[in-house]
């Protein structure tokens, strides 16, 4: 059976107390070495200095130059080592013969060192071995009232005076360097407990599998990914995202600074869950779906995905259009049926000058009830498309009629994209003239090719654009019905600029007198000649 890995937190956490450790105990020890030469130095130092004051004396000098062996000497050197606390202090002639010592015995016998140097007018500090153990020794010239070298001054201090010393500063620094070792495991056993939250417990192996996971996911579908933090900032957008708004994103950037649809940003910053969202980014038609996301309890901010519609929208667009022109031919079928009924019935019941009036009233008006400008529109694509509307409009006691000045000679080159701008239009007239107080109520679209660009107006018998709106009435989002609207415009501007064209509001309209007027032209949308003629 395999033993379980060490997880990478304990790991850390051991790593950085033996580091820790580590650390200290070479700290320790290096303070402990210079401690003790500094302690050697000091005791040398002292030991210097007490000779100089004991050297400073005239009268021992003068003693130890006439060589006085009546125990002079010997009295003030001790006097002087009680005072001081010195392990010893020797006091030697010129030839190197003690004349005292804390040991009477000794006195007489040469010195256990060579005084070659002291005799010779220089100081000596070190750490030698004498007859009294190790000591950290202070030697000076003992000089005459002349300054001539008479004698020597040694004065030693205990070395175990030093070990004591340096057990008491390492017994401080001990404490101190156990605190900070304490100190640092705390730290290290917090700073362990931060990184294995934040990383949501997962091992290093984990997060790069994760890491490998969302490039290959997040890269590789055809869905574009906006991920925001808990402080409203983007934190990822993937390359699809940005070629589905058109815009680059930068991870940091506030919500509030993208430049994306009113609509998403508005999900993005009220953080509430969004399904199937339609919406207009440039030239594409795009789904968004927001939710937020969160793990343990933990919120970890929301992801926005999109998915461009664009060619669905093109699809529905082209089927409303037939859907559209069946309706119209379903109706044109009918009312033919009933005029064959009537026409059958007149010849039937031999009323054959009826019959004939009935036939020349039939052929000399439309056939499509959208008034007499009809026929200058050649288009059967525009007719059936506007039939439909007129049909559409009958049903909500809106009359839909062509104005006088349309004239079409041509084919229309692009039907999906101008009945997107032309249907947009016309929907938001006849509700706007149903909602109006103007009875009846009427909307006229007047539909003129100037060359190949083609002038779509359309004006209704409604209230008008509100002032508040006039200014972003073509922003996602912005209706001037109640209710989820404020699409069917946006997209219009954007089949219209497909075209190399726009759309704008020409007149908000005068309550007294009509509704708001609506122009698009459109560049190249109709043949300068009829195709097909």
């Amino acid at each position: 059976m395999s033993r379980r890995p060490m997880r990478f937190a304990r790991q850390a956490l051991l790593l950085q107390i033996g580091l820790i450790a580590l650390v200290v105990g070479i700290g320790f020890v290096l303070v402990a070495s210079l401690l003790d030469r500094a302690l050697v130095d000091q005791f040398g130092q002292r030991a210097l200095a007490v000779a100089h004051a004991a050297a400073a004396d005239t009268d021992l000098a003068a003693a130890v130059a006439r060589d006085d062996r009546s125990g002079t000497v010997q009295e003030r050197a001790e006097q002087i080592r009680v005072n001081t606390g010195a392990l010893f202090i020797v006091i030697a002639d010129r030839r190197g013969i003690r004349l005292a010592h804390p040991d009477p015995s000794k006195i007489g016998e040469p010195v256990s060192t060579d005084p070659s140097e002291v005799l010779a007018g220089h100081d000596v500090v070190d750490v030698q071995r004498g007859t009294l153990g190790f000591s950290a020794r202070g030697k000076v010239p003992l000089r005459d009232r002349t300054g001539a070298v008479v004698g020597q001054v040694s004065v030693g201090f205990d070395t175990e005076d030093i070990d004591h010393a340096l057990l008491r500063l390492l017994g401080t620094t001990a404490a101190f360097t156990g605190g900070a070792l304490v100190v640092g495991v705390i730290g290290a056993a917090l700073l362990t407990r931060g990184l294995k939250r934040r990383t949501l417990g997962l091992e290093p192996h984990e997060l790069a599998d994760l890491v490998r996971e969302r490039e290959a996911v997040l890269y590789g579908i055809g869905e574009g990914v906006l991920a925001v933090d808990t402080d409203g900032r983007v934190s990822f957008a993937n390359q699809e995202a940005e070629q589905l708004l058109g815009t680059g994103v930068r991870p940091g950037t506030p919500v509030r600074e993208l430049a994306v649809p009113s609509r998403l940003r508005s999900a993005l910053e009220s953080g509430q869950p969004v399904q199937n969202l339609i919406t207009v980014a440039g030239d594409r038609v795009l789904v968004a779906n927001h939710r937020r996301v969160s793990r343990d309890g933990a919120d970890l901010g929301s992801v926005l995905t999109l998915r461009d519609r664009t060619d669905l929208e093109v699809l529905s667009r082209e089927l409303e259009s037939v859907r559209g022109m069946t309706d119209v031919l379903r109706a044109q079928r009918h009312e033919f049926s009933n005029r064959l009924h009537t026409l059958s019935g007149l010849l039937q019941t031999g009323h054959q000058e009826d019959a004939v009036a009935y036939l020349q009233a039939l052929t000399s008006g439309p056939v499509t009830g959208l008034g007499p400008a009809a026929d200058a529109v050649r288009d059967p694509v525009l007719l059936a498309f506007l039939a439909a509307k007129k049909a559409v409009a009958a049903e909500k006691s809106v009359d839909l009629e062509l104005g006088e000045t349309s004239w079409v000679p041509g084919r229309v080159r692009a039907p999906v994209e101008v009945t997107t701008v032309v249907g947009n239009l016309v929907d938001n007239a006849v509700t706007a003239a149903q909602l109006g107080e103007r009875r009846p109520a009427r909307v006229e679209v007047d539909l003129l090719a100037d060359g190949a660009t083609l002038h779509v107006s359309v004006v209704d018998s409604g209230r008008g654009v509100p002032p508040e709106l006039r200014e972003d009435l073509f922003v996602e989002g912005v209706s001037t019905k109640d209710g989820d609207h404020g699409l069917g415009l946006a997209l219009c501007r954007q089949a219209a600029r497909s075209f190399g064209g726009d759309v704008r509001l020409a007149d908000p309209g005068d309550p007294a007198e009509r509704g708001a007027v609506f122009h698009a032209w459109l560049p190249g949308a109709v043949a300068e000649t009829e195709e097909g003629a």
